[in-house]
C-alpha cells in the first residue's frame, strides 16, 4: 500500500500536510504528534521583517469554524532561519515554508534568503494587501497575481506553490494566471472573508473589523474550488477548507487534490492530522486501493 504523492518533483511519505498559521512551525504540537509521521509541515507566515499583526480582539469562534485577523504576525525571516528550521529538520518530514508580504520586493527578499536554507517548497500566500496598488490583496486580480508568481519564480530555488484566495469572481482565473506565469502548484483555499456583531456591545466582534472564515463550515465551498482548478489547470493541487477528518480529506483528493492541510481544526483537537493520516490508511485497505495517487482527481 503506497500513501506517497509526489508535488512538482517533491516526494511526500503521504498527502497530509499543516495548514500554514494553524501549527506554527510545529514545536508547540511536537508533543501531540509525530511530525514524522506528516507528508509535511507547512509553516506560520514569515515575512522580510517582524510583524506585530493586528490589534486585539482577532479571534472570534463561529458556528462551524471561527474567524480570525491576526495580520500574520511572525518574527521575520532571519528568526524563522536561526530558530524554526534547524527545529524541524530534527524530523522526517518535508518543510514548506509559507511566504507573506507587503510588496512583491518583500516577498523576493523572503525567498532569496530561503534559496539556500533545507526548505522543500516555497508557499506563497497572495491574501496579503498590496501595498502598491491601493491595499486590495495580490492573489484578487489575475495580472497582479501573475506579475508576482513571475518574479518570485524568477528567484527561487524551490518549487513554488501560490496560495489561492477565495474572495475572487472567478478562482479558475487566478489558477490559471499562476499557472502560466510558472508557478508549479497551487493551494486552496485560503480564508474567506467574514464578520461578527457583538449585539450586547452594539461593536465588532473583531478589532479589525473583518476577518477570514475557516473549520468545517467552509468546507463544501473549498472542495468545489479545488473540482473547478483541478479541471482548469494540469499543475498540482494541495486542497484545504474545514477539514476535520479523514473522509473530508478524501473528498478534496476525489475532487483533484494532490495534497490536503489540516487548519482549524488543529486548534480543536492537535491530533488530527495523524488520524487523517491513519484514516486514509484505512479507505486504501476498506477499498483495496494499492496507491493513494490513483484517486485523485476521479470524481468527473
Amino acid at each position: 500500500m503506497n500513501t506517497k504523492v509526489t508535488i512538482a518533483g517533491v516526494e511526500f511519505k503521504n498527502p497530509v500536510m499543516t495548514a500554514s498559521g494553524t501549527f506554527g512551525s510545529g514545536m508547540e504540537y511536537s508533543n501531540f504528534v509525530d511530525l514524522n509521521g506528516l507528508g509535511a509541515v507547512v509553516t506560520k507566515g514569515v515575512a522580510n521583517v517582524p510583524w506585530e499583526g493586528n490589534p486585539t480582539p482577532r479571534v472570534q469562534e463561529t458556528y462551524g469554524g471561527m474567524l480570525n485577523a491576526i495580520g500574520l504576525q511572525n518574527p521575520g525571516i532571519d528568526v524563522f532561519i536561526e530558530r524554526d528550521i534547524p527545529f524541524l529538520k530534527q524530523f522526517d518530514t518535508k518543510i514548506i515554508v509559507n511566504v507573506c508580504g507587503r510588496s512583491i520586493a518583500d516577498y523576493v527578499e523572503v525567498v532569496e534568503k530561503l534559496g539556500d536554507q533545507p526548505v522543500d517548497m516555497l508557499e506563497i500566500n497572495v491574501s496579503c494587501p498590496n501595498v502598491s496598488h491601493g491595499g486590495i490583496a495580490f492573489g484578487q486580480k489575475a495580472d497582479c497575481l501573475y506579475e508576482i508568481t513571475q518574479e518570485i519564480k524568477k528567484k527561487a530555488k524551490q518549487p513554488i506553490i501560490m496560495k489561492l484566495s477565495p474572495n475572487v469572481t472567478d478562482i479558475t482565473e487566478m489558477a490559471k494566471a499562476a499557472e502560466a506565469a510558472g508557478s508549479d502548484a497551487v493551494s486552496l483555499i485560503n480564508t474567506i472573508t467574514g464578520m461578527k456583531i457583538d449585539i450586547h456591545k452594539r461593536t465588532f466582534a473583531l478589532a479589525n473589523k473583518t476577518g477570514g472564515m475557516s473549520g468545517p463550515a467552509i468546507k463544501p465551498v473549498a472542495v468545489r474550488m479545488v473540482y473547478q482548478v483541478a479541471n482548469a489547470v494540469k499543475i498540482p493541487i494541495i486542497g484545504m477548507g474545514g477539514i476535520a477528518n479523514a473522509e473530508d480529506a478524501i473528498e478534496f483528493m476525489l475532487a483533484g487534490a494532490t495534497g490536503v492541510a489540516v487548519g482549524a481544526m488543529n486548534f480543536v483537537n492537535p491530533y488530527t492530522t495523524k488520524e487523517v493520516a491513519e484514516g486514509i490508511e484505512q479507505y486504501m485497505k476498506q477499498y483495496n486501493i494499492e496507491n493513494i495517487m490513483d484517486i485523485v482527481g476521479t470524481v468527473k
